[in-house]
């Protein structure tokens, strides 16, 4: 990115592409945070990656100024427009080889104190990775580069379930079709906010559909 590029508006406002920028690497770097805690032997019971995004406290007013307000002080302190870049490499970098040593039951505790098998903690990570790269590749002006398994797993936390006779009846265009997935990046769009208009919720909750509380 170009210092120009960094200082564009977003629709996560009040985050500049910077601020974004920081947000988004720092989701996935909660996975090492996560991972370098002794995992919990007991407690409540684990919370699934539709369950992390229940509209509890951690999406509160005071929850969401921390977050707002963090990202944009860290982005404030940038060397320079592509450092997000460069530490996004680098936290996949540290962090690919102590995913692939990790035992398939490896449970971790989140920030808001969720237990969460890793597997499912993984999948809330690549939602945000999706949703806000989609909010990134708009402010910047660019196609999405969403990779088809990364949207393979969005679709199947918001629409696993949901009768696709129904969801393209209330998501025309945007749904199902002869040959091919469920729900297309339109439809991910559309129930997360990011299409640019609005739709039926309940009409869409009645088929299924999965709205997460976002913050």
């Amino acid at each position: 990115m170009s210092e120009s590029d960094a200082v564009l508006p977003t629709r996560c406002v009040p985050w500049d592409v910077a601020a974004l920028s920081v947000h988004t690497v720092g989701a996935l770097h909660r996975v090492i945070v996560s991972l370098d805690e002794v995992p919990p032997e007991s407690g409540p019971d684990l919370v699934s990656a539709v369950g992390y995004y229940a509209p509890d406290v951690r999406f509160s007013p005071a929850v969401n100024e921390d977050r707002v307000d963090s990202a944009m002080e860290q982005a404030a302190r940038r060397s320079d427009a592509q450092e997000a870049g460069r530490v996004l490499r680098d936290t996949w970098r540290a962090l690919e080889p102590r995913l692939e040593a990790e035992p398939v039951d490896r449970v971790v505790l989140t920030r808001h104190g969720d237990r969460m098998l890793l597997t499912d903690f993984l999948v809330t990570r690549v939602v945000e990775l999706v949703l806000h790269g989609l909010d990134l590749a708009d402010a910047l002006g660019r196609e999405p580069w969403t990779g088809p398994a990364a949207l393979d797993t969005v679709r199947e936390v918001l629409f696993e379930g949901v009768d696709p006779v129904e969801l393209e009846r209330v998501l025309p265009g945007r749904a199902a079709t002869a040959g091919a997935p469920l729900a297309s990046l339109a439809a991910v769009r559309a129930v997360t906010g990011r299409a640019g208009s609005d739709v039926d919720r309940t009409a869409l909750e009645a088929a299924g559909v999965r709205f997460l509380a976002l913050g």
